[in-house]
């Protein structure tokens, strides 16, 4: 059988193409193995941020590629159309991390009655969230266009929901006002959206061509161009999460603020723009916020559930204000793949679209 798969080059993302891979017929599968056809994936910026940070993060093993390639991981999708484990039925729908491709072995481990581990070899050694997957066939919020905004939206509230838990567990290191660059993005915008209910003053940094979008989200205090970030005050303490990466932005607003900067986190990079050596700036040092760190620490601290509890409130929050801001646009085949791929990757999706893929058809 075979499978296609959308590949990039990794020293130079512009080069991507699909290729052929060889999968086991149903009844070669080894024991305790799913065959899964990957029939919807979400594409979003975020997916760029995995490519720029594949090696460091080994994201790249997760779906090997051929050499000098990587398979970029995706949220989305997939029906079960071929299993040889004994409480995994053909027909099942999975939610998780696959790779932009038609179809994935999946090596069936820790199956329960709300899902299931690929303890496939290649893939230990990542934060475990990126080798679970949730049997969604009878759950309605994964259904229809639930279902997309969940492939779209929930990893990346997910970490909109980790950013705002780390921020307010240290009182937003005494900062009021938070700034968040790339506020067109939809981390930011959730971000956005719980930093604005803890009543914590919101500023978005983003181009000009997306203020109308920034400032119709409704949960901004202040919208600022890049080109105007040292008119904001600088008399009052400040916390900054850099969803953009670009070094020389955030270079102007450590010197702006100075010593109020009391937080720089970093996050995304959206822009990628960053300097490989950055010179030492006033105020807080900059640094990586990196999810699985808090995920493993509020799991110690909460006990069995309570991230899942406190972020399923969350999402309840964020989850009816999607419909009014976001356009579902799908795109089948390998050639629209590729077209949307581009377009993300040199920012040219406009941030109202959510783009819903499959190399399929």
């Amino acid at each position: 059988m075979t499978a296609t798969d959308f590949i990039v080059a990794r020293d130079d993302f512009e080069t991507c193409r699909t290729i052929a891979t060889t999968l086991p017929d149903g009844d070669a599968l080894p024991q305790d193995a799913l065959l899964v056809k990957v029939d919807r994936f979400a594409l979003t910026a975020n997916n760029i941020t995995y490519a720029v940070l594949g090696d460091e993060l080994k994201y790249w093993q997760l779906f090997p590629a051929p050499n000098g390639f990587g398979n970029i991981p995706v949220w989305g999708f997939g029906e079960v159309i071929a299993s040889k484990h004994p409480h995994v039925s053909v027909g099942e729908r999975l939610f998780g991390y696959l790779p932009m491709a038609t179809h994935l072995v999946i090596e069936a481990t820790d199956v329960s009655k709300r899902g299931l581990r690929d303890g496939a070899a290649h893939r230990q050694g990542v934060a475990p969230v990126y080798n679970a997957y949730a049997r969604v066939g009878d759950d309605p919020a994964y259904a229809g266009r639930q279902g997309d905004y969940q492939a779209l939206l929930r990893p990346l509230f997910m970490l909109s929901f980790l950013v705002d838990d780390f921020l307010a567990e240290h009182d937003d290191f005494g900062a009021r006002t938070v700034l968040l660059s790339s506020a067109s993005s939809k981390t930011a915008f959730g971000l956005a959206h719980l930093l604005h209910a803890r009543g914590r003053n919101v500023i978005g940094l983003t181009s000009p061509g997306n203020t109308g979008f920034v400032t119709s989200l409704g949960c901004h205090d202040a919208v600022v161009t890049y080109d105007r970030v040292t008119s904001l005050p600088s008399d009052a303490p400040v916390a900054f999460v850099d969803m953009a990466g670009n070094s020389a932005l955030r270079a102007d607003l450590h010197r702006h603020f100075g010593d109020r900067m009391k937080c720089s986190v970093r996050v995304g990079l959206t822009h990628r723009a960053t300097d490989a050596d950055e010179a030492d700036l006033p105020g807080a040092k900059p640094r990586w916020f990196f999810a699985p760190d808090q995920i493993r620490k509020r799991a110690r601290e909460w006990g069995p559930g309570g991230i899942e509890q406190r972020f399923g409130a969350a999402w309840s929050g964020f989850s009816p204000r999607l419909e009014s801001c976001l356009t579902i646009v799908e795109s089948c085949g390998p050639e629209a793949v590729r077209r949307v791929y581009l377009d993300t990757l040199k920012g040219r999706i406009p941030p109202e679209q959510g783009h819903m893929l499959s190399l399929l058809g």
